[in-house]
C-alpha cells in the first residue's frame, strides 16, 4: 500500500471521526412524544431545616426558584438523620411505572461544592435514589462517577432527565446533548427534587436556582 493510499484511508478515517463526534453533540429535543403535565406552586413541596422559617432558605421571585443551605443547618425533619437540604420535592407526579422525565433550567453559583443538586428518588435497597446529580469543584457529576458538565459555575444549563422505569434505564441531557445513558436501580416508587442537599464534603454554603421547571409522561 503506497502512501497515497495511507493519506487517503486518513483522510477518510478523520471525516468519520467528525461526524460520529457531531452526531454525539447534537441537540435534540427530549420532550418529542411526551404530555407536558400541569404544575403550579402547590405542586412545590419545600423540604428545608426544620428549625429555620422558610423565607431563610427558599425564595420565589421573577420566575426564578432559589434555594441555599449551609453545613452546620438541621435536618428537614427532628426525626431525621440526613445531611441539611433546602429542597423542591415535585408533589402530585410520584410513579411506579411509565417513562417520565423533569426538564428545569439550573444555574449554580460559584464556592457551591459537594451538594447534590437534583435527584431522582426512590430505589431498590441499600440505596435511597436512582439519579443523583452532584456539584463537585467546577463540574456536575451524575453521582461521583461521569461529569455531565464542566466549567458549571454561575451559568444557566438546561437539564432533562428521562427515567424509563419499565425499562430500567436513566439518560441526562445538558441542554439537549445526551451526557448520560446508563441503568437504574430498580425501586417500587419514584419522584423528581430539585434544590440543595449537603454532601459529606460539602461547602459551607450551597445555593442552586431554578426556572422552568416541567414534568412529562410519555404518551401511552
Amino acid at each position: 500500500m503506497n502512501s497515497g493510499t495511507y493519506f487517503e484511508l486518513y483522510m477518510i478515517s478523520l471525516v468519520f471521526l467528525f461526524i460520529f463526534k457531531g452526531m454525539r453533540c447534537e441537540a435534540i429535543d427530549t420532550t418529542l412524544g411526551f404530555v407536558s403535565q400541569p404544575l403550579n406552586q402547590s405542586n412545590f413541596d419545600i423540604q428545608k431545616p426544620y428549625n429555620v422559617p422558610l423565607h431563610q432558605r427558599y425564595s420565589f421571585s421573577n420566575g426564578v426558584h432559589k434555594l441555599w443551605v449551609f453545613k452546620t443547618d438541621k435536618p428537614h425533619s427532628k426525626s431525621s438523620k440526613t445531611s441539611p437540604r433546602s429542597e423542591i420535592r415535585i408533589r402530585g407526579y410520584d410513579y411506579s411505572s411509565g417513562v417520565w422525565q423533569f426538564e428545569a433550567y439550573g444555574y449554580v453559583p460559584r464556592k457551591t461544592t459537594g451538594v447534590c443538586v437534583m435527584q431522582v428518588f426512590g430505589s431498590n435497597p441499600p440505596f435511597a435514589t436512582t439519579t443523583m446529580l452532584i456539584v463537585k469543584d467546577t463540574s456536575l457529576y451524575y453521582y461521583r462517577r461521569t461529569v455531565i458538565l464542566s466549567n458549571l459555575y454561575n451559568k444557566w444549563f438546561r437539564l432533562n432527565v428521562i427515567h424509563d422505569v419499565d425499562c430500567n434505564t436513566v439518560k441526562v441531557y445538558i441542554d439537549g446533548v445526551l451526557k448520560y445513558d446508563g441503568a437504574g436501580r430498580g425501586g417500587k416508587s419514584h419522584y423528581f427534587k430539585c434544590g440543595v442537599y449537603s454532601q459529606m464534603d460539602g461547602s459551607f454554603y450551597m445555593e442552586s436556582r431554578w426556572r422552568d421547571i416541567k414534568i412529562f409522561k410519555l404518551h401511552d
